[in-house]
């Protein structure tokens, strides 16, 4: 039987457990775990908690309509989202014209935009220029893209216009500004389409006064090739002499035959006879003047009716196309668009950007999922590589 024997080396040192539980605490931590979630997280604290500047919000809201107009249904916005744009609205050409670099011209010419989004003391993150930024006009628009924001709410047809600024005054600033650049946007639409409506129904009205032109000189020229104003006046004048003098050769026939019955032999008979041949060859000339031969008052009248309904179609185009004018120049001076605010772009007397913590807590989220999704798929190969 053999006896245990105990050996005292010494006592412990103090704080020495504490210092090997410590240790073996670390140990435990896997070097993927301190990659990928805590080395971030840390990052994270430090930017929003130390470094990150504070940032002021400007808010307006507006809405860009006519009188007539309707706003788009939420079926509508959908429908414009896959491609059918809507063409009840003009609030989105607002809204590209905000974000785009034609509204940061605008903005540049009476705020220093370029100063106001590059303020000295920012955090490098945020302000301009940082990395991937330079100082050309594209890198001062990449920059303006991270202060301005534009939305609109599909139910109630209104949009939000968002600047942020590490001032206060700086953000409504540039927010006053955007929304008078949205307005003399609109404005300018306005001009384009009255100016459009008016020129067309000019021309039209040109148009339709230079026809009523030719048509009148065509008729001057066909009456003074014919030698009368009005064909159809001559013609009924014609008929008028014709019937005459059917008349009168039927009243002298009728003397002729009486006289002839009662004396043969009267010399008066010659008389007669010579009134109705030379009243006769005079009918069969006022019958030739009317109808019957190339120059006949016939296809005279024909042709002045032809002038006459161009005249009038003339005469009937031009009383509308100046009509249209009328309407044209009246809608002109009515502002068929107009932008309305309904929020104007508010003074923040304090910062309410970045969210600090909800920044820390996000990246330590999204961290986390990425950490686990990787251990999964480690262990899943583990577990193959097993088998």
């Amino acid at each position: 039987m053999n006896d245990t024997q105990l050996k005292y080396y010494g006592a412990l040192k103090e704080g020495a457990g504490e210092e090997n539980a410590a240790r073996q605490w670390w140990s435990r931590l896997p070097l993927g775990f301190l990659l990928v979630v805590a080395l971030p997280t840390m990052l994270a604290m430090l930017y929003y908690l130390v470094i990150a500047s504070p940032l002021y919000v400007s808010e307006a809201r507006f809405i860009v309509r006519s009188a007539s107009q309707q706003q788009p249904s939420n079926l509508g916005m959908a429908l414009q989202g896959v491609g059918i744009q809507s063409a009840m609205n003009d609030s989105f050409a607002v809204h590209e014209y905000v974000t785009s670099r034609d509204g940061l011209a605008y903005v540049q010419n009476t705020v220093n935009v370029r100063e106001k989004i590059g303020r000295s003391g920012a955090d490098f993150w945020m302000r301009y220029p940082r990395f991937g930024e330079d100082d050309s006009l594209e890198g001062l628009y990449k920059g303006y893209r991270r202060f301005v924001t534009v939305g609109y709410e599909g139910h109630t047809g209104i949009s939000t216009l968002r600047v942020k600024a590490f001032s206060g005054e700086d953000a409504q600033a540039i927010a006053t500004a955007l929304l008078s650049g949205g307005e003399a946007l609109v404005n300018r639409l306005n001009e384009r389409a009255a100016k459009d409506a008016v020129q067309g129904a000019e021309r039209a009205e040109e148009e339709a006064r230079a026809d009523l032109v030719q048509v009148r000189r065509r008729l001057t020229a066909f009456r003074n090739t014919q030698g009368y104003i009005d064909p159809e006046l001559s013609a009924r004048e014609s008929s008028a002499v014709s019937s005459d003098l059917l008349v009168e050769i039927a009243r002298l026939k009728a003397e002729r035959d009486q006289l002839q019955a009662g004396a043969p032999q009267s010399p008066q008979l010659a008389s007669l006879n010579g009134r109705i041949t030379a009243l006769e060859r005079q009918l069969t000339a006022e019958r030739a003047r009317m109808a019957g031969t190339a120059g006949s008052l016939a296809s005279s009248v024909a042709d002045y009716q032809q002038l006459l309904v161009e005249q009038e179609i003339a005469d009937k185009r031009l009383a509308q196309s100046t009509a249209a004018v009328i309407a044209a120049r009246n809608e002109a001076r009515r502002q068929n668009l107009y932008l309305e605010r309904i929020v104007n772009p508010n003074l923040p007397d304090q910062p309410t950007l970045p969210r600090r913590w909800f920044g820390i807590f996000s990246v330590l989220l999204s961290s986390l999922l990425a950490y686990s999704l990787g251990w999964l798929v480690y262990a899943g190969i583990r577990e193959h590589k097993q088998f």
